[in-house]
């Protein structure tokens, strides 16, 4: 029964590695199209230096074996702009995972201290319960949807604004980072060419609900 269980369990391996290469070829000819429409630059690669280039964000610093892949690059309404997915690993041997998820990104007119907001959770409250520190603010709802991290807690009153926060409720699965002029949205999934035009036009519409006073400082 043992060889027999063996080669049932190969057997199931190769389909679903074979749906798997399936799915990433349809993913990249759906890139190869949307970045051609869009007068972007696309690479299918695994680019090391991705990481490097992004490192900078707080998202892209978990685990280990980082790497980014499926790079598109260009201008949305004005902003130099990127997408990619990216995957990293934790554990080790038997109990290493893999863990992949989407990133869009437009690089904004002014550099700013580091900003992060992203849905409320079971490890935030944790971290709440623990002293570490969640920006909080007069809305309750607001508060309790998102937590909010920043060393400049002026600048995240300021970003988070009654419209803002407002844009926010209505988009709950907001997981973004501001990081110098980066303005960068996170989902956990791999990216897909009908996630770009959702992703880029989310990241502008913060963009413009940031106070215009903000780049006047």
């Amino acid at each position: 029964m043992e060889p027999l269980f063996m080669v049932l369990f190969a057997v199931i391996v190769g389909v679903i590695a074979y749906f798997a290469w399936q799915a990433e070829k349809r993913r990249r000819e759906e890139f190869r199209i949307w970045a051609s429409q869009n007068g972007w630059s696309y690479s299918h690669h695994r680019d090391k230096s991705i990481r490097m280039r992004y490192g900078f964000l707080d998202r892209l610093q978990v685990g280990h074996s980082r790497i980014g892949y499926n790079l598109l690059e260009g201008e949305w309404q004005g902003f130099r702009a990127a997408a990619f997915t990216f995957r990293y690993k934790t554990g080790s041997g038997k109990n290493e995972s893999t863990h992949h998820f989407s990133v869009a990104l437009i690089h904004i007119e002014e550099p700013f201290p580091e900003l992060r907001i992203h849905p409320e959770n079971v490890l935030s409250r944790f971290g709440q319960a623990l002293g570490f520190d969640d920006i909080d603010f007069e809305s309750l709802e607001f508060s309790k949807a998102f937590t909010v991290r920043s060393r400049d807690r002026k600048l995240a009153y300021d970003f988070c604004h009654t419209g803002m926060m407002e844009f926010l409720l209505r988009h709950r699965n907001t997981a973004m980072e501001l990081e110098g002029n980066t303005l960068a949205l996170f989902r956990t999934r791999h990216l897909s060419a009908v996630d770009l035009e959702p992703m880029l036009n989310h990241l502008t519409g913060i963009r413009g609900l940031m106070p215009e006073y903000l780049f006047r400082a």
